[in-house]
């Protein structure tokens, strides 16, 4: 019976991480159309897709030290509500302030996600956290891969961007039934009876810092790059759109690598370590950003396919490393973590909507201002690769 219910709250878990994936691949989709309709700049798109990433970032500041307070099912019920209204509002948009809040709004449903399925994940699995972490954040990049076609395939049928946003609300409600009155587990913090005060003075130790501190980067890295990359890439597929190619499709692509890579996490993490897995991340990140910026035509998908290995483990590792080396930091500390890293996409979404403004004006065409825009954030890895070189050195040596 306990294992059933795990299996439940798995799964419920993923169907809920699904719609937060699919309300930021469609969001990447509707970038052209909104500014098209509602004759808005590249930096004001910036600003409003950015908002997700800040309500997400309030989200996990403001629910996540009290998720063992309030219950995880609670946060749920936040999420559930913030997804309907918020899509419901998206629907009926009707300029830039509507799609701010609605936008804003989605970003705080997607944030209670995070805040109570990851602590609910180290609950349900104590013993294998980082791995079902790394299957868990699969999904999203599994739902982003749906979200993608779904625009593809419905704007090739003539369906705009409101009706599939109102698709959404399908497995938004699939799975607030699925978690309707299911009995949740203490969180970990509580069931090793470690105190809220304990709590807080591990969410302020040297190692965790370091982590939120690059936690930015890493989400930044990732999101900036892939929220943009229908636009930054959209020329670079010139000579494949007589055969229906869309850049639309390397978003998918890059999606669909990132869902196969944390699927065969576990050996990955137990060959590498959670830290060896970040250097590597950062080194190859980087090479496939320069790759991509570049790469056209077909060869765009190999390049594409660097980057997507390069991110895939970002995310996941990064909470995984916290939860295994900072276990005391509990909920708040998870949330904490997400929410330092939607705080680095938040100021990339403007920031490369910016970037990509100056760009177009300097080269006065989108092929080499969407390549130089992609060169701006290799800098972003040769941080990381440095940050987590020193953190490797210095974890190989006590071992």
């Amino acid at each position: 019976m306990e294992n059933v219910k795990r299996k439940i709250l798995f799964g419920a878990s993923n169907v809920a991480l699904v719609v937060t994936a699919l309300t930021f691949a469609t969001r990447g989709g509707f970038i052209a159309p909104w500014m098209e309709e509602f004759n808005l700049t590249a930096t004001q798109v910036g600003w409003i897709v950015g908002t997700a990433f800040w309500g997400f970032t309030l989200a996990m500041v403001v629910l996540g030290p009290l998720v063992d307070i309030m219950g995880i099912n609670k946060v749920l019920a936040i999420a559930f509500a913030g997804h309907v209204i918020g899509l419901v509002m998206t629907i009926f948009a009707s300029g830039f302030w509507t799609l701010f809040f609605s936008t804003m709004l989605i970003g705080i449903a997607n944030g209670s996600v995070e805040a109570a399925c990851n602590p609910l994940i180290t609950a349900l699995y104590p013993n294998d956290k980082t791995t079902k972490l790394n299957l868990f954040h699969m999904w999203f990049p599994a739902g982003i891969v749906f979200g993608g076609l779904l625009v593809f395939f419905f704007t090739k049928i003539g369906w705009g961007w409101r009706i599939q946003t109102a698709i959404m609300l399908l497995p938004t409600i699939a799975y607030g039934l699925m978690f309707l009155k299911r009995k949740f587990p203490e969180t970990e913090r509580v069931t090793s009876g470690a105190s809220y005060k304990e709590m807080l003075k591990a969410s302020v130790s040297p190692l965790f810092l370091f982590m939120a501190f690059f936690m930015m980067f890493t989400a930044a890295t990732e999101q900036g790059t892939m929220q943009w990359i229908t636009v930054l890439l959209s020329h670079s597929v010139d000579n494949l759109v007589s055969e229906g190619v869309s850049s639309i499709l390397i978003l998918v692509w890059i999606s669909a690598i990132m869902a196969l890579a944390r699927l065969v996490a576990g050996p990955v993490v137990r060959k590498m370590t959670g830290i060896g897995v970040l250097l590597f991340s950062a080194v190859v990140s980087g090479i496939g950003l320069y790759l991509m910026s570049i790469s056209s035509g077909i060869v765009l998908f190999a390049a594409a396919t660097v980057f997507a290995i390069g991110v895939a483990y970002f995310w996941p590792n990064m909470l995984g490393v916290v939860a295994e080396k900072v276990p005391t930091s509990g909920a708040l500390g998870l949330a904490l973590m997400g929410g330092f890293g939607f705080l680095g996409g938040s100021v990339a979404q403007p920031a490369v909507g910016y970037i990509y403004e100056l760009q177009l004006l300097k080269f006065g065409n989108e092929l080499d201002a969407g390549a130089m825009t992609l060169q701006y954030v290799i800098v972003l890895t040769g941080i990381l690769s440095i940050a987590f070189l020193y953190l490797f050195m210095k974890y190989r040596k006590k071992t």
